[in-house]
């Protein structure tokens, strides 16, 4: 067997096509179950991404950098960077649903896009997108719940289906459904809460996410267990949408911290 370069093979090649990497042993029973399957995969896939093997025993310093603890592991890269995982000896179509998942494709590239405008000054651009991009691909998934976190404001029933979905998405799911709680809360608030609320609610509608988490935060400091602790996992979820790196997370989370006590 052609020795493997590394670098030339794996890092280098997955800068222009996916590389699913098995990491595996001659003595690995587990190992032998596994690489006739992934090997059938990589030739149905016709060129769509390549396999590598690399025995572990005669790449014990690659397998080290990449923690390969237990074998068979399977990595996939990307643009030189490690994108999935799994470990043990998968049936077929288990696999297959992992690349499906996993493998870059165009919808995927476009959607990551646009995530990088929703809550910015180009959300409404990023939400039209979003549209088109679901009329192309109306299976998506992930496309679906992130048109249903950017547009909870005027549409709140989106929000209802947002738990029918896979594990992997099962955190943006939860996210959205505590919006879309707020914006659809018929129990009554005391005075000064039913205002934040409100004012919330308002900023939502129009895309104004800055007064929407002041509003927030306002009203966990009046009564954050109000309606099953809504006030504080709107204001939870509204951070996890915009993502640790975003303006106004960077802005308010220490402020909302402080509002818990």
């Amino acid at each position: 067997m052609e020795a493997i370069n590394f670098e030339e093979d794996v890092l280098m090649r997955s800068q222009d096509i996916p590389v699913v990497v098995d990491f595996w042993a001659p003595w690995c029973g587990p190992c032998k179950t596994l690489g006739p399957v992934i090997e059938e995969l990589a030739e149905e896939a016709q060129g769509n991404w390549e396999l590598v093997k690399i025995n572990t025993d005669e790449q014990q310093e690659i397998s080290a950098q990449y923690g390969i603890r237990g074998i068979p592991a399977v990595k996939m890269f990307y643009m030189g960077e490690v994108v999935a995982e799994f470990t043990g000896a998968l049936p077929k179509h288990q696999i297959q649903h992992w690349l499906d998942e996993y493998l870059p494709s165009e919808d995927k590239e476009q959607l990551k896009s646009i995530k990088t405008q929703l809550f910015t000054e180009q959300h409404e651009d990023a939400v039209k997108s979003l549209d088109a991009l679901l009329e192309r691909y109306p299976d998506m998934e992930e496309a679906e719940l992130w048109q249903a976190a950017a547009t909870v404001g005027n549409h709140p029933e989106r929000a209802q289906h947002a738990l029918h979905h896979t594990h992997k998405l099962f955190e943006l799911g939860e996210n959205v459904k505590s919006l879309g709680e707020l914006m659809l809360c018929e129990e009554e608030a005391k005075p000064g809460l039913a205002e934040k609320l409100d004012a919330a609610r308002q900023a939502l509608k129009s895309y104004q996410y800055e007064a929407a988490i002041q509003s927030l935060i306002q009203a966990t400091m009046l009564d954050k267990n109000f309606c099953n602790d809504l006030p504080r996992r709107a204001s939870i979820a509204l951070f996890q949408l915009f993502g640790n790196t975003h303006p106004l997370t960077k802005k308010y989370r220490r402020q909302f911290d402080m509002a818990l006590y």
